[in-house]
């Protein structure tokens, strides 16, 4: 099956695509992308969070919003992580994801008193 469809996407083989893209199938893309951890994801939604708290501007615009409820609900997906993975972490990641929800909640308490 070279495609299959979703409501909002089209799902393609990586040879098609690669076509599409004018590289040939084997060939890399131009830019390497970061390797894919547990800890690289949890930065990412940090990254998001901050995001939300007006600290990082909109890529495009280049204009900062905060939006509290966005932070908020970034902040609850890192504490349901932490409830899920409790015992599954090693060191470092563990001590990564608490240092990051302690720092992104104390910002959240003082944006909230603003």
């Amino acid at each position: 099956m070279s495609e299959a469809r979703g409501d909002n996407f089209v799902m393609r083989e990586p040879e098609q695509h690669a076509a599409e893209q004018g590289r040939s199938p084997g060939a890399r893309q131009s830019a390497p992308q970061p390797e894919v951890n547990f800890s690289s994801f949890i930065l990412s939604l940090g990254s998001s969070a901050l995001f939300h708290f007006g600290e990082i501007p909109d890529p495009v615009s280049g204009a900062k919003q905060c939006n509290l409820d966005l932070a908020r609900q970034t902040i609850d997906i890192l504490v349901v992580l932490r409830d899920k993975t409790t015992g599954n972490l090693s060191e470092d990641e563990s001590r990564l994801l608490e240092s990051l929800l302690h720092d992104l909640q104390m910002r959240y308490v003082q944006e909230r008193k603003k």
